[in-house]
């Protein structure tokens, strides 16, 4: 039975004493988290299930999208690739990003969509990786690496190019450098054929983006090396659970989110008054 002085480690599992700043087994700094550990750990460990969260928020948001502007939603003449396209001023207030856009559009663009088939592919490739990812990494960090791949992308989209852009694409592109890093530190025969197979996925999307028209081919390279940089600095303890400092920057990335959602309405929504 742990002493009141003692606790289990949240990324090794051995038992440590409460006051230890640095877990001696694996090395995880603050593993109490001066106090708030436990609480947090419960929130996002029990609560908060990021796989399901992801793709519903790209859903829910994308409905409402449509709901605003229900003429543009339903206008006929921009083809297959265009139907059910939500229009310019419902995307601007939910935070679609731009150059010179707020600093939270890089946050709240990634849930945002341009059109049914967009996001019908976008949420496919989300449910096909983020399970894969949050095997390997942990669901924490899967969410730091989504959120980081995105902010990435877009960054570097709206330095290059400035064009206005939605979708989850980048981030996508950061789940294959994620599945891509942990498969090169694994140097098994199976992991080698992961990581073969995810570059072949990531370079032939990146060639059809040049195929097709309207494809932000920037936030894709810009996803990928977020999603890359971010899979590095986290791969060294992804054997391990979790530990809370991991679980605080993931709930951090959530709260700047759902503050960039808040501040993007409280700023534009006047767009939509007649």
């Amino acid at each position: 039975m742990p002493s009141p002085t003692s606790m289990i480690c949240p990324s090794c599992g051995y038992l440590i004493n409460t006051d230890e700043k640095r877990c001696p087994h694996c090395g995880t700094y603050q593993p109490n988290l001066w106090g708030l550990g436990p609480a947090l750990n419960r929130l996002f460990g029990g609560r908060i299930d990021v796989l399901t969260l992801i793709p519903t928020a790209c859903i829910a948001l994308y409905a409402i999208s449509l709901l605003l502007d229900l003429n543009a939603a339903l206008s006929m003449g921009r083809g297959l690739f265009g139907m059910l396209s939500p229009g310019q001023r419902p995307l601007v207030v939910l935070g679609m990003t731009y150059r010179d856009a707020p600093w939270w559009s890089v946050l709240t663009a990634t849930y945002l969509h341009g059109s049914l088939l967009h996001i019908l592919f976008n949420v496919m490739w989300i449910r096909q990786l983020g399970p894969d990812v949050g095997h390997l990494f942990g669901p924490a960090r899967y969410f730091i690496i989504y959120t980081v791949a995105g902010v990435v992308g877009f960054i570097l989209s709206n330095l290059v190019s400035g064009y206005p852009t939605v979708g989850a694409s980048g981030a996508i592109f950061g789940l294959f450098a994620a599945l891509i890093v942990h498969g090169r530190n694994q140097k098994t025969h199976i992991a080698a054929l992961m990581t073969r197979q995810m570059w072949q996925w990531a370079i032939l999307l990146f060639v059809m983006g040049f195929l097709m028209s309207g494809v932000n081919n920037w936030a894709h390279l810009g996803g990928f090396i977020g999603g890359w940089l971010a899979a590095q600095a986290l791969i060294s303890n992804a054997q391990y659970r979790e530990g809370r400092i991991t679980i605080l920057v993931a709930l951090l990335c959530l709260a700047l989110t759902l503050l960039g959602f808040i501040l993007s309405i409280a700023t534009h929504f006047p767009l939509l008054l007649p």
